[in-house]
């Protein structure tokens, strides 16, 4: 248990108008200090540990009848002894009780110090602190799932576990070269190979699901992509059930990318309208069309939106050079029009027809979507790492295992092989906090907002 002088205060509560706004103070003197401002309406009553308790918050020139809660070390978020007092909601009333504790003696807490202690005294793991950031930051149900996964410790039960069964590893290597004479190589030689390849196996499963991690912490890029007045602005608007784009029969009316994005289903996508493809002297609208071009790269999906009423042209199957390779699909759009577009000549399979005018089609082209992330991100187990810091532990980890495993494999020593098991030890260590690297730790609580 980490014990520390000081008591450090923060409104853990965003500064604004508000029904309540919460000051809360970690700390040895956090009691003493609540009692010496904080009287409850009942004389004899005290603060009892759990209860929220009705009283007057009262210090110089500064009243409120306000709620006060303590939570007895160690059994609160920080393992310290911790007070909260529910104040009426306002910017200046807030200020004023925060800057009364501070003139008591409490320290303006840093970013993410509450957590880091509660992290210190072995209230959570780091994985878990990391979840409470993602469950802070989540714009979409799937973001507040992973989140909650790793505030629940699914991720450190994981990772626990693999450690476990490199630590029973590295003590059968300590057993067999401790006793030479009792010739054990071979059969622990078949052990330990059978132990790191099914470790191995496992952080494979993990990293397996990093793609459609990333689709659910970043969002899934979706570039609409097509030949001037083809109705690309009109697709965007239509996605996003608002008039987000201008739209008119005049070419080259988009010149620049627009960013929006939508969730659908628990899932995060970005749209990016682009300038319509076309031979054009304007310089502005050259530059649009380059950067339509270049948003080709960063896309995971193109939907090329093709004008069913007209004719294949020549932009078109420009278009459909610059987009082979890519996850593409086909919009073609005003289905409720004549259609002439030789649709047999457009070479990718998944098409979908719309209209941006009635609304026909725009539910299926979102299933399509939903379809892309979730059948190329199969997962079979619940638990998905979104977080680039722990996919990049788990590389390490599988990396260094499978040096250890060829190195089994080519007859090296037991006792050089344990150094490549230690070090992926270490690795999974690194995400849940277990390999005590302060640089690490520093840098995940510095991402947390003041009174977390």
């Amino acid at each position: 248990m980490v014990t520390t002088e000081k008591t450090i205060v923060a409104i853990s509560t965003a500064i604004g108008s508000g029904g309540i706004s919460i000051i809360r103070m970690s700390g040895k003197s956090s009691l003493d200090i609540a009692k010496s401002v904080f009287t409850p309406i009942k004389s004899e009553q005290d603060l009892e540990p759990r209860k929220l308790t009705l009283g007057t918050f009262k210090y110089k020139d500064i009243s409120d009848k306000c709620m006060a809660v303590y939570f007895k070390a160690p059994f609160s978020y920080t393992g310290e002894d911790i007070v909260e007092f529910h104040l009426h909601g306002g910017i200046t009333l807030t200020n004023k009780v925060y800057e009364s504790l501070v003139d008591l003696g409490c320290e303006p807490a840093s970013k993410g110090e509450f957590s880091k202690l509660a992290f210190l005294n072995g209230k959570m793991s780091l994985d878990e602190a990391e979840g409470v950031i993602d469950l802070i930051n989540a714009e979409s149900e799937s973001e507040l799932r992973a989140g909650y996964d790793l505030v629940q410790g699914k991720l450190k039960n994981e990772v626990e576990k693999l450690q476990d069964v490199l630590t029973e590893t590295l003590a059968k290597i300590e057993v067999t070269l401790d006793y030479p004479e009792e010739d054990l190589e071979e059969e622990s030689i078949e052990f330990i190979r059978t132990r790191l390849v099914n470790c191995k196996s496992k952080i494979q499963d993990l990293l397996s699901t990093a793609s459609l991690g990333r689709a659910i912490k970043e969002g899934t890029k979706i570039l609409i992509y097509g030949k001037t007045n083809a109705g690309k602005s009109s697709l965007l608007n239509a996605l996003l059930n608002y008039e987000r784009a201008i739209v008119t029969d005049i070419q080259g009316t988009t010149r620049d990318v627009i960013e929006e994005t939508f969730v659908y289903k628990g899932y995060k996508f970005i749209l990016m309208d682009t300038a319509g493809i076309r031979n054009t002297d304007d310089i502005v609208e050259k530059i649009g069309i380059d950067r339509s071009k270049n948003s080709i790269k960063s896309a995971d999906i193109v939907l090329f939106v093709v004008d069913s009423s007209t004719n294949l042209s020549e932009e078109d199957y420009e278009i459909m050079k610059d987009i082979e390779g890519k996850n593409t699909i086909v919009v073609i759009n005003k289905c409720d029009l004549q259609t002439k577009c030789e649709l047999q000549k457009i070479p990718f399979d998944n098409k979908v027809s719309i209209s941006t005018t009635t609304g026909e089609g725009i539910g299926k082209l979102k299933e399509e979507l939903l379809t892309f992330v979730t059948n190329n991100n199969i997962n079979n187990n619940s638990l998905v790492i979104t977080n680039k810091r722990h996919i990049e532990s788990l590389k390490s980890a599988d990396q260094n295992l499978d040096t250890a495993i060829n190195n089994l494999d080519a007859g090296i020593d037991l006792d050089l092989i344990s150094i490549d098991i230690k070090a992926s030890w270490l690795n999974l260590g690194d995400i849940t906090g277990n390999s005590d690297n302060e640089k690490i730790i520093d840098e995940i609580f510095s991402k947390f907002c003041v009174g977390k």
